[in-house]
Formats: structure tokens, sequence, C-alpha cells
């Protein structure tokens, strides 16, 4: 992108003056694994340091790897591995608190069933705590999402099937991750409940999403509690399509509106695109689905950041060019409108599966994996 030039007049004489403009950087590789790295989760702290946690199979099963950047993404720490597990841990999620401790989740079946397990450092990510199961359940667990509020307590959400039928539970802890309430079910349905997200508010309330196919095609869900996770509101559908309706993300931002992405299939034939919808009033209200993308090609989960500006950033990989690469859009109103789609990345190799994060000065944050070294590896990009 080239710099805007300002005419400047001074003393009957004009300069020509070159002005920075914000614009992406090069797309940067910070894994080189003889294994498959994929799935990464990006977090930003206070300090504007960044967090990525991924899976990677290198040892010889699925492992969860950490790494860092103190200098907002310029220069990076070596990997540091999280888990050293019989079976595979995988699809790792993270959050930071307000006092810059890390929380990660992800799921792991050591044990024979898939179970959730946690970790924490205090440290910016030095040094970490043991692995911690946080589940025994005669189902599998899977897939964890967690969120903290403004009190510091952690709120995590997966999907189980102990019931015979796939369920949303949640847990929390109060003490920064020492101890942990027992699992709870907020779901009862004749369909499967999967793909939860969720977030907290300035407010202290706590908003989750998922996918749910009781209606006969999957469509989005949500629920809030008031109470910090004790009670739930009952289930509220917010999407009514004929087609799959999967992946939701959400994100809330200082002023607490909720911000929703998913994939939903506009055709009912396997023909997916991004949409979008938003609740300013935590979650009572919600307005219409927005579609935000027309893709020719196959898409992948988004994920959704927002501040205080009003600004919402999706990210989500397409292929729509033939190969599989990462997009990215965003609205400067709130969601009232959106920008074009951006494309991210040109690779001979397919990019999947972003994650975003912004850290305290707005730069944006994106992490993905992919294919082009010829296994995963892990990449970054940032817009300054």
């Amino acid at each position: 992108m080239r710099p805007v030039r300002i005419l400047i007049l001074s003393i009957g004489l004009a300069f020509l003056v070159p002005c920075a403009q914000a614009q992406w950087t090069p797309a940067k590789r910070l894994t080189w694994t003889s294994g498959r790295s994929s799935a990464p989760a990006v977090a930003a702290d206070s300090s504007n340091h960044l967090h990525v946690v991924w899976q990677d199979d290198t040892p010889g099963n699925s492992e969860i790897y950490y790494k860092r950047s103190l200098d907002g993404g310029a220069t990076w720490a070596t990997n540091k591995r999280l888990t050293w597990s019989a079976g595979g841990s995988d699809d790792p999620a993270m959050v930071v608190d307000s006092s810059g401790g890390l929380h990660v989740v992800w799921h792991d079946d050591s044990s024979g069933n898939d179970e959730i397990y946690y970790k924490k450092s205090t440290d910016g990510g030095a040094a970490w705590t043991t692995s911690r199961r946080l589940t025994w359940n005669s189902g599998g667990s899977f897939i964890p999402a967690i969120a903290v509020d403004p009190s510091n307590h952690l709120h995590v959400v997966w999907y189980d099937n102990t019931s015979g039928n796939l369920e949303i539970y949640c847990k929390r802890s109060v003490d920064g991750g020492a101890t942990w309430t027992a699992s709870q079910r907020i779901t009862w349905t004749s369909g499967g409940s999967l793909g939860p997200a969720v977030a907290a508010d300035s407010s202290g309330r706590i908003h989750v999403v998922w996918y749910d196919d009781t209606p006969g095609s999957a469509d989005i869900y949500y629920k809030r509690s008031t109470d910090g996770g004790t009670t739930w509101t009952t289930n509220q559908r917010l999407t009514r399509t004929s087609g799959w309706t999967a992946s939701p993300a959400i994100a809330i931002g200082s002023s607490g509106h909720i911000q929703l992405v998913w994939v939903e299939d506009v055709s009912g034939v396997c023909e997916y695109d991004i949409f979008y919808k938003r609740s300013t009033d935590g979650g009572a209200n919600w307005t219409a689905s927005q579609r935000i993308t027309w893709v020719s090609g196959s898409l992948g989960p988004p994920d959704v950041a927002t501040y205080s500006s009003g600004r919402v950033h999706a990210v989500w990989g397409a292929s729509t060019p033939g190969n599989d690469e990462i997009y990215y859009k965003k609205s400067t109103d709130g969601g009232a409108t959106w920008t074009t789609s951006e494309r991210l990345t040109w690779t001979s190799g397919g990019s999947y599966i972003p994650a975003i994060a912004i850290d305290s000065s707005g730069h944006i944050h994106v992490v993905w994996h992919d294919e082009t070294p010829g296994n995963p590896e892990i990449y970054y990009k940032k817009w300054e």
C-alpha cells in the first residue's frame, strides 16, 4: 500500500511529506516442526505482549505448545511445550486476565476418554503450572472455550456426550484457576448441541452461543447468566434456516455490545457464507441476521474481535481462489456496515482456521496454520 502524500505550504514553498499509513505486515512463520502444527489461538495482554498456543504432533502424538512475543509481534521466543500426555492433547483455547495471568484449556484422551484440562502462567508465559484435569465424565468432553469476567473469574464451556446426546456444559473458577465448581449441564435438547463459544461483558454477565441440530438442520442458539454462571436463562434460538448453520464466534467490547459471527449454508447444498448479528442490550434482543460474505468456494470457521471504538473485525478461511486462503473484513460502525473482504494470504498450500486478537493500541493480530511447507505450520500477521 502506497503512503499518503500530504502537501504542506511553508514560506511559499511546497514539500511532499510521506505520511505513515496502517497496513498489514507480511506473513511471519512462527514454527518449524517435523510434525503438524495447527489450530492456534492468540491473545494479547495489557502490556501488548502476544501469546499463541496450538497443537503439534511432532512428539508422535498431539501436544499443546506455546510461544510469545514481547515486542508486538516483531520477534518471537522459541516454542515451549506445555503438555506431555499419553494420549492426544488438542484444540487449545486461551484467555488473559486483568493481572496478565494466562489460562489455557484443551481436551485430552489420555484417560481413554476425552476430558477437559487446564493450566496457567502467572509470569507472562515464562513458567506454567502442571496440567489440571477439570472433568471426569462417562462420555467424551470436547473442544473447550474459555472467558474471564471483570472479577477475573474464569468460565469454561464445552460439549459433552455423557447423557447419550451432545450437550453444552460449563464450570467456573473464582480463585484464578486454583479450584473449580462441579461441571454444570446447561442444555437439554433432543438434537446435538455443539461448538460453544463464551464471552463475558463489563457487567459480569456470561454469554454462551452454540449450534444445535434439534430443529432438523442446525441453528445458532444463545443463553446468558447474570449471576456469574450460577443460573442461566432458557435457550434463545438466534437463527432459523433451512440449511446447516455452525461454528459461532462471539466477542464483546467495552461498550457491552455482543458481536456474533457464524457460517451458514445459504443454498442447502453446502455452499457456506459468513453471517453476523449483534445485541446492544446484553443479549435480550438481537438484530436480524446479516450476510457479510459471498463466497463461491468452501469456507471455514470464522473468528471475531472488537474493541471500544465500535470497530468489529472478522477473519475466516475460504477456497474462493481455488486454494484455501485467509480473509478479513471489518465494520467501523459497530457492525451496521462492513468493508469488502480483504485477502490476507497468497500461498501454494492451504491456509486454515484463523484466530484474531486486538491489543490495547488497536493493533490487530491474526494467526492460522498453513500447509505450504509440506506440513502445517503456524503463521502470523499484524495490522499496524
